[in-house]
This record gives C-alpha cells, sequence and structure tokens, in this order.
C-alpha cells in the first residue's frame, strides 16, 4: 500500500482544537425530552472530524468510534457545547477526543454530559490514504492523551485480531456443516 504525503510537518494539539454549540431542539429528543444519543453520536463526529481536518488539512473519513460515555441526559432547550482536538496521529489516522457540556439555559449551569474517542482517516480525492503530520503534545494534559491514544490504538488492533479469528473459525465450522 502506498500513501501520499499530504503535508509532512507536525502540528501542535492546540492548533487542531475544534468547538461546536447547539441548542436542543424538540426535534433532537425522545419522548421525555432528551436529547437522542444517535443525535448526540452525530454532533460528536462533526466536531471530531473539525480537529482531524484541521490536522489533516485534507479529506477524512470516520473510522471508528472507538469509545463513549454518556454521562448525564441532555435536555430540550439545552445548549450542547462539544470540544475536540487531536490526541494523537498515526501514519494515515488520527485518534481524536471530543468532550461535551449541556447548559441549561435558564439557570446557566453547565454539566459535563459526554465523552468520545473517534479514529478518522485521511484520504485523497481518490479515497487513498494519505500521511498525516505529527502531532505534537505541549501541556501534561495533552500528553496524558497522547499517550493513552498509543494504548487503544493497541487494544483496537488485539480486538480486531480477535475477531478477524473468530470470524474464520466460524467461517470454517459453517464450511465443514455444509459439506455432504
Amino acid at each position: 500500500m502506498s500513501f501520499t504525503a499530504v503535508n509532512p510537518t507536525a502540528r501542535t494539539v492546540a492548533s487542531t482544537q475544534s468547538e461546536m454549540t447547539e441548542i436542543i431542539l424538540p426535534n433532537d429528543t425522545n419522548t421525555l425530552g432528551n436529547l437522542l444519543g444517535g443525535r448526540l453520536m452525530h454532533f460528536i463526529d462533526l466536531t471530531g472530524a473539525m480537529a482531524a481536518y484541521r490536522h489533516s488539512r485534507t479529506n477524512v473519513v470516520t473510522a471508528a468510534m472507538d469509545h463513549i460515555d454518556f454521562i448525564r441526559p441532555v435536555h430540550l432547550g439545552d445548549l450542547l457545547t462539544l470540544r475536540s482536538s487531536v490526541n494523537r496521529a498515526f501514519s494515515t489516522s488520527m485518534e481524536v477526543g471530543v468532550k461535551v457540556w449541556a447548559e441549561n439555559t435558564r439557570t446557566g449551569s453547565i454539566v459535563h454530559v459526554a465523552s468520545a474517542y473517534l479514529v478518522f482517516v485521511a484520504i485523497d480525492n481518490e479515497g487513498r490514504r494519505v500521511r498525516v503530520p505529527e502531532a505534537l503534545p505541549e501541556t501534561p494534559d495533552e500528553l496524558r492523551r497522547f499517550e493513552g491514544a498509543l494504548r487503544r490504538r493497541e487494544h483496537r488492533e488485539a480486538e480486531s485480531a480477535r475477531r478477524k479469528e473468530a470470524k474464520l473459525a466460524t467461517d470454517s465450522e459453517a464450511d465443514a456443516t455444509i459439506q455432504p
């Protein structure tokens, strides 16, 4: 597999930071007046992609939503603020962290409602993977997230290998039962 270099320079984690704010309207909620989980995932994906675009300066696609914690419900009328940044860049992929807060518009109280890790892959206009710049953590928090991203990647790769092996075993068993 060959990769096309897009931008071989490094970028700071801070330069990738992105923020989005939404007001939660009736069409975003369930029958209890709480934000739908899938709608929140959509907002998380968009905000994560913004950080990945800022880092790679090319097209990106979501490869995985590695982990998401729904901490508290978000209510009709709340302001939702999402912040993202690239935690670590690998050769053609980037792990992005997204944190989400809800603000009650009447009281002004703000609570942390969700966090997620996503993986984006940089591609060119023909859909071929392209190299991304190195991510440079500068603060202790950025360094902690940078190191954690490598552990999460190793876990994803191990889980992927385990699923492949399980599928091969299942396929072999199915083939054996089909033969006369």
